[in-house]
């Protein structure tokens, strides 16, 4: 890649607690390449980076792909010792706040997600998903962008676990026709929610755009409940927008959602307004 390439990792947050562990991880990074007898330019060299991106990353202002510290700990004969913090690397790439969504979305067995703005993101295809991070401002970069995306992707793992959390899902239908990308990127995204529609543990309903009166319009609703009867929600409309888990602001939310599904179109239904939709692009 030569001098100067800036793709072995990401920055760290000012503040983020997994700083620490970065910062442990370029020690061993320098005291592994120190006792391989080899200096910061040939490391670079061999590893295809820059100098300057090596001395982040020993300094811990750099947070290593897991994927350059399967090749740092192959190149310096590490024995495995970098190659062991694969997994913490993995998890500190995306931002903080995506880590401990991921994190409560990663122990809940039932979820209600109500979206009124655009797909829920645990429904987005990689390239909607792109195409839809462009759209905010200030803009990302492109490095910010990659790392944003990413971090959406991983935390589609829920529909990988076993046993699956229920997932109840109400979308506006507005949502379906919003051109986020060009028309083919949302025939894609409308296709993959048919598809994710056909799980025994998902349930899909739209909201009809006719349907004015519904406790929906304050915005997006989340409710995640867990094996031990706690919760956690948020919504856009109150509580100032942070998550809440005391069971008074719970039971408001949970009052609010149950509403807004029963006044969705039932799974059946909403198949056929997202093929019809599917079907006019």
């Amino acid at each position: 890649m030569g001098e100067g390439v800036d793709e072995a990792g990401w920055d760290v947050e000012p503040g983020d607690e997994i700083e620490p562990v970065v910062q442990a991880v370029g020690r061993l990074l320098r005291v592994c390449r120190e006792s391989a007898g080899v200096s910061v330019p040939e490391l670079a060299e061999a590893l295809g980076y820059g100098e300057d991106m090596i001395r982040k990353i020993e300094r811990g202002a750099r947070i290593p792909r897991p994927e350059f510290l399967d090749n740092a700990d192959t190149f310096l004969k590490a024995q495995g010792h970098l190659r062991a913090f694969r997994e913490d690397m993995r998890k500190a790439r995306y931002p903080k706040k995506v880590r401990e969504l991921a994190e409560l979305e990663g122990r809940a067995v039932e979820m209600l997600l109500y979206s009124n703005h655009n797909i829920h993101g645990l429904l987005q295809t990689e390239e909607y998903a792109r195409a839809l991070l462009r759209t905010w401002r200030p803009a990302y970069s492109p490095d910010q962008l990659e790392r944003m995306v990413g971090a959406r992707m991983a935390r589609k793992s829920v529909f990988d676990r076993s046993p699956a959390p229920e997932l109840s899902f109400v979308q506006e239908e507005v949502t379906l026709r919003r051109p986020v990308g060009d028309r083919m990127v949302l025939r894609r995204q409308l296709e993959h929610m048919l598809e994710v529609a056909q799980l025994p543990f998902v349930e899909l309903q739209v909201m009809p755009t006719s349907r004015a009166n519904h406790p929906g319009t304050g915005g997006r609703i989340q409710v995640l409940k867990f094996a031990d009867g706690t919760g956690m929600g948020r919504t856009d409309g109150d509580f100032s927008g942070r998550p809440v888990s005391n069971p008074r602001q719970l039971r408001v939310l949970d009052l609010r959602y149950g509403i807004i599904r029963a006044q969705a179109l039932p799974p059946e239904e909403s198949l056929d307004i997202i093929e019809k939709a599917l079907g006019e692009l």
